[in-house]
């Protein structure tokens, strides 16, 4: 809800950053056409923004929630994953983790998950564990893994799709590690995989995932 005191037409003028309007503030305060522009600006703003962001996060096509096959899996909790969907697990930073086999629609509920993340106006950046250890393995040099690396740990949402589909070298395991260690109790991360706790070990070094774990929200095992 907007408002069209002249204290909150100003707050909302100098949050735009609209320089020229506010030098002449004495000027346009009263006028009958600010309020409508200042909320024109705005509406541009938010459109631009989530445009952009919706670029930059790599969700792709899905199906959405409205469409998903509750039947199947059978374990899903579907409370849960509602309780996702209201996004409160980003004020604490959890972390969450969808595990089941292939073709049951982990990846699906990931990505109704960032996209709802996006509408609610943060950024989210969704990408294949393979692809990012790939991206993150391939520099050859200590700044530019730096940067890569912080280039993963700043969305406020990270989804790491397929963890633990292949094996994974030292190598990953560490980079695996270090990203983690950055976003852990700052940024919320979600991962899917269809690999039980139990078996990490047999794809990654034991200790990648023990900083990860601690912040988990577990909706159920889909099987």
């Amino acid at each position: 809800m907007t408002t069209t005191e002249p204290e909150a037409l100003r707050a909302r003028a100098e949050a735009l950053h609209l320089h020229g309007l506010i030098a002449h503030w004495p000027e346009v305060a009263t006028q009958t056409w600010l309020p409508p522009l200042l909320a024109w600006e705005e509406q541009e703003r938010s459109c631009r923004s989530l445009e952009r962001r919706l670029k930059t996060a790599h969700i792709g096509r899905f199906k959405p929630l409205c469409d998903f096959d509750w039947s199947w899996p059978k374990r899903c909790d579907r409370a849960a994953i509602d309780a996702l969907m209201a996004l409160d697990f980003l004020t604490d930073a959890s972390n969450i983790v969808f595990v089941g086999p292939n073709g049951i629609g982990k990846s699906t509920l990931a990505q109704n998950i960032a996209h709802q993340t996006l509408i609610a106006g943060h950024t989210v950046l969704f990408t294949s564990a393979g692809q990012m250890l790939g991206d993150l393995a391939a520099l050859d040099s200590d700044s530019a893994l730096r940067r890569r690396l912080r280039h993963y740990a700043r969305p406020q949402l990270l989804v790491i799709d397929e963890v633990g589909y292949l094996a994974y070298s030292n190598r990953h395991a560490d980079l695996m590690f270090e990203l983690i260690s950055r976003r852990y109790q700052n940024k919320s991360t979600i991962v899917t995989t269809n690999r039980p706790f139990a078996e990490w070990r047999e794809i990654e070094q034991p200790d990648v995932w023990k900083i990860g774990r601690a912040g988990v929200r577990h909706p159920g095992s889909p099987t």
